[in-house]
C-alpha cells in the first residue's frame, strides 16, 4: 500500500479504512497497518468521486460577451450563436479550464461534457476540450459528447463535423431536435450514426412548457429497435414536469422499459422554462425521484454555467441536488439519499462506468465530505474536505473555523 484513508464512513454507514496501492483500492477494512502516508477522515462521509453527466464546458463563461435578453424571451440559442465566431481554441480552453477546476474543487472526478459542432465553431471547441481532457487527466476523467445545437437535417456542415468527430474518437453522440425543422429526422440520423460508430447517445430532449409533441416516444422506440438499452440518455425532460402523476408514472414505465436514462438539469430548466408567464411561473423541472421510483435511471447535472442558458453557477453538483430537492419538495431522508445517488452511483451507471465505486480493484477516486451521511450532504450543501484521484490528493478544503472571543 502507498496510502491509507483512515476512519472513513461509507454511504452504508460503515466506518472503515481504505488502502490504496498504485492508484487503486486494495483493502477496505478497519485497522489497516502499513508504513505509508495516511489521511484521517475523522468519521466523515467518504464516497467515490462525483460524476457530472451533462455540462457544456465549451460555452461556459460567455455571458459577458452575449447580447442581452429580450424582455421575458431568453433567446439563448441565437445569443450564443452570435458569438461563436469569437471562439478560438485558446479561448475555449481557458474558459473551460476555469469551470473544470471549479467542478474538481467541488468533488467531481468524472465528467461527460457536451460539445457543439457547427459551421460557427467548426472543430475548435472539440480540439480545445480534447487538449483539456489530456491536460487534466491527473484530476478528472472527461468524456466528450458531440452534438448539433443549431440543427442537423438543415445543416450539412454539422453532419460532416459529427462524422469527423466520430472518426477522431468521440464515443458519445447527442442531439437537440427542438432546434431542427425536422425533429424526427435529426433523432433518426443520430441513432444511425451511433449504430455506425458504436457510440452511446445522450440527447437534449423535451424542453418545453407543455406536454405536447414529446420526442421521448420516438427515442424509446428507436432504443429498443437498435438494442441500445442502457446506452441512451436524455437531458432536460421539462415537459415531463407538466404531466399529472398517473401520466408521469406511465411515461416513466415506458422509459424504463426501453432502458433510457434521464438527466435532470434543475438550474437551466428553472431559468429557461415558464418564459411565457409573468407570474406564478411554472418550474419546468422533472421530478427525478418519481422517475427513479418508477424504474428510470436518473442523474442530476449542471448543464450550462455563466451563459445565456444559465447565467449563474459554480460547478457544485451538491448544490444542484439541493436545488432539485427544493424545487421538487424532496425532504425525506431516503429520497435525499437517492438524490445523492444521482450524483454518484446512478450517474456512473448512466455513463456505463464499470470501475466506479469504493470497492477493491477500482480506481481510488475518493471524496471525503464534511458530513455524516449522503442525505446531510445534500440537505446542508456540505463541502468536500479532500479529493483523491487514483490515490493522489487533488483537492484540500479546510473546515471553516469560528474564532470565538
Amino acid at each position: 500500500m502507498d496510502l491509507i484513508i483512515r476512519n472513513a464512513r461509507l454511504t452504508t454507514g460503515t466506518a472503515t479504512d481504505i488502502g490504496v496501492s498504485n492508484g487503486r483500492i486494495v483493502a477496505i477494512e478497519p485497522g489497516l497497518t502499513a508504513d505509508v502516508p495516511t489521511y484521517d477522515a475523522q468519521g466523515r462521509l467518504a464516497c467515490a468521486g462525483l460524476v457530472e453527466t451533462h455540462i457544456h464546458l465549451d460555452k461556459s463563461r460567455i455571458i459577458d460577451r452575449c447580447p442581452p435578453e429580450d424582455g421575458r424571451n431568453a433567446n439563448a440559442v441565437p445569443r450564443v450563436a452570435a458569438v461563436k465566431a469569437t471562439f478560438t481554441e485558446d479561448d475555449v480552453y481557458r474558459r473551460a479550464a476555469i469551470t473544470l477546476e471549479n467542478c474538481v474543487k467541488h468533488g467531481t472526478t468524472r465528467m461527460r461534457t457536451h460539445v457543439e459542432l457547427d459551421a460557427g465553431v467548426e472543430m475548435r471547441s472539440f480540439d480545445a476540450l480534447e487538449k483539456l481532457r489530456r491536460d487534466y487527466a491527473w484530476a478528472i476523467d472527461i468524456e466528450l459528447c458531440v452534438f448539433p445545437q443549431e440543427g442537423l437535417t438543415n445543416n450539412k456542415r454539422s453532419d460532416d463535423l459529427l462524422v469527423e468527430a466520430m472518426k477522431r474518437g468521440a464515443r458519445v453522440i447527442g442531439a437537440a431536435p427542438n432546434y431542427d425543422p425536422d425533429k424526427d429526422g435529426q433523432i433518426r440520423r443520430i441513432f444511425a450514426l451511433a449504430r455506425e460508430y458504436d457510440a452511446d447517445i445522450d440527447m437534449h430532449l423535451d424542453s418545453g412548457n407543455g406536454p405536447g409533441d414529446m420526442d421521448i416516444h420516438l427515442v424509446c422506440e428507436l432504443t429498443k429497435q437498435y438494442g441500445l438499452g442502457g446506452r441512451v440518455a436524455v437531458g432536460h425532460g421539462c415537459k415531463y414536469s407538466t404531466l399529472p402523476p398517473r401520466d408521469l408514472r406511465a411515461l416513466a414505465s415506458r422509459i424504463a422499459d426501453a432502458g433510457v436514462a434521464v438527466t435532470v438539469l434543475p438550474a437551466t430548466d428553472l431559468y429557461m422554462m415558464g418564459r411565457d408567464q409573468d407570474h406564478s411561473v411554472r418550474r419546468g423541472v422533472a421530478d427525478a425521484n418519481v422517475l427513479v421510483e418508477n424504474g428510470v435511471n436518473c442523474s442530476i447535472s449542471s448543464n450550462n454555467i455563466l451563459n445565456p442558458f444559465t447565467p449563474l453557477g459554480d460547478g457544485n453538483l451538491i448544490r444542484m441536488a439541493n436545488l432539485q430537492a427544493n424545487v421538487c419538495q424532496i425532504g425525506e431522508a431516503a429520497r435525499l439519499r437517492e438524490c445523492f445517488a444521482m450524483l454518484t452511483d446512478r450517474s456512473a451507471r448512466l455513463m456505463r462506468l464499470t470501475d466506479y465505486g469504493i470497492a477493491t480493484g477500482n480506481p481510488a477516486d475518493i471524496v471525503v465530505f464534511d458530513a455524516d451521511t449522503p442525505e446531510q450532504t445534500i440537505a446542508e450543501v456540505r463541502s468536500p474536505l479532500a479529493v483523491f484521484k487514483r490515490g493522489v490528493r487533488t483537492v484540500t478544503r479546510p473546515r471553516a473555523e469560528l474564532h470565538r472571543p
